[in-house]
C-alpha cells in the first residue's frame, strides 16, 4: 500500500491536462495515497480561489497499469470520464513506452491505445441501454424518454440525456441543461447534450455535465450521444463529433465504444500547504 503524504505540509503536485478544452487536474497518487475531499476538490476546481477544473482525477495503483478515480468540480464523484481517461492514458504511455493499456475505473477496466498522429484511443466500454442501469426513476423507453423534446437516454459509467435538435446553436444551453441536469426522471442527476446532425455521421453537439455545467467537450457525453444517433437511425455507428472544443471520433464496436481524439499536458505545478490548509 503507498503511504500517505502530508499534502498540508509538503504541497501537493499536480498536472493540468486537456482534452478538445474539457479541462482536469491530475494527481499522481501511486507513491503517496492522496485524501482527497469534496471541500479539497471543490477549492482546487474554483477558477478564481483554486486552479480550475472540469474535473478532479486521481491515478491510483491497481491491478491494471493504474486505477482512476474522477471528482466533479462540485465535490461529487463521477464513475466516469472518457476525455480524462485519454489524458491519463497519453500521460502514462509517454511514461512507459507503452501502446496499450488497461486502466480500472468504477465504470470497469478500460482500455487505451496509441491511435497515432498524436491521438489516443479509450475503450469505453458497452454503453448501458436499460432504465435500471442507466439509471432511471422508472421503466420508459430509453429510446424516446417521456420528457418533451423526446430525449433518449444512455448509461456510459454515468447517465445520459441527448436532444436531437433542428440548430443546436440555437438552444440557451446554460438554461436548459440546468432544468434537465435534476429531472425527476434522473435520480442521480443527468449530463445533457444537445445534438444536430450536421451530415452523414457527423454530429455538431454541445455539453452540460452534471455537477460541472457547460464544458468544451466531454468524452462520455459523446460517447451517449453517437450510440443515440445509432440507435435512432440517424447515423451510423461510426461518426465524427463536432464539439466548442473541437473534433473527436466515436466508433461503436462489438467489444465496446472506442473514443479517439487529442490530448494536450499543459502544465504540472504544486498546490501549496497554504492553499490546502484554506480548505480544510
Amino acid at each position: 500500500m503507498p503511504a500517505m503524504q502530508p499534502i498540508n505540509d509538503t504541497g501537493l503536485p499536480f498536472m493540468k491536462m486537456h482534452g478538445l478544452g474539457n479541462d482536469f487536474v491530475i494527481v499522481d497518487a501511486r507513491a503517496h495515497t492522496v485524501p482527497i475531499t469534496p471541500a479539497m476538490a471543490r477549492g482546487i476546481g474554483h477558477r478564481r480561489f483554486g486552479v480550475g477544473f472540469d474535473q478532479l482525477a486521481v491515478i491510483e495503483q491497481g491491478q491494471a497499469d493504474a486505477h482512476l478515480v474522477f471528482y466533479n468540480a462540485d465535490g461529487s464523484t463521477s464513475a466516469a470520464c472518457g476525455n480524462a481517461t485519454r489524458c491519463i492514458a497519453r500521460f502514462l504511455m509517454n511514461e512507459s513506452g507503452k501502446s496499450n493499456l488497461a486502466l480500472t475505473t468504477e465504470r470497469g477496466t478500460l482500455l487505451a491505445r496509441d491511435a497515432g498522429d498524436g491521438l489516443t484511443s479509450i475503450n469505453m466500454g458497452q454503453p448501458q441501454l436499460d432504465w435500471q442501469e442507466i439509471p432511471l426513476a422508472e421503466d420508459v423507453n430509453t429510446l424516446e424518454l417521456p420528457i418533451e423534446g423526446g430525449p433518449t437516454a444512455t448509461g456510459m459509467g454515468n447517465p445520459h440525456c441527448t436532444f436531437f435538435v433542428v440548430d443546436a446553436e440555437a438552444i440557451p444551453l446554460e438554461e436548459f441543461g440546468a432544468r434537465y441536469e435534476y429531472h425527476p426522471l434522473y435520480p442521480e442527476r443527468t449530463n445533457v447534450q444537445v445534438a444536430q446532425v450536421t451530415g452523414p455521421d457527423r454530429i455538431r453537439m454541445r455539453v452540460w455535465e452534471r455537477g460541472v455545467g457547460i464544458t468544451l467537450a466531454s468524452g462520455s457525453s459523446s460517447c451517449a450521444t453517437a450510440v443515440a444517433a445509432a440507435r435512432r437511425g440517424l447515423t451510423g455507428r461510426e461518426v465524427q463529433i463536432d464539439l466548442d472544443g473541437g473534433t473527436i471520433w466515436i466508433d461503436w464496436r462489438d467489444d465496446g465504444v472506442w473514443m479517439t481524439g487529442p490530448t494536450c499536458h499543459v502544465l504540472s505545478g504544486t498546490l501549496t500547504p497554504e492553499f490546502l490548509r484554506s480548505l480544510e
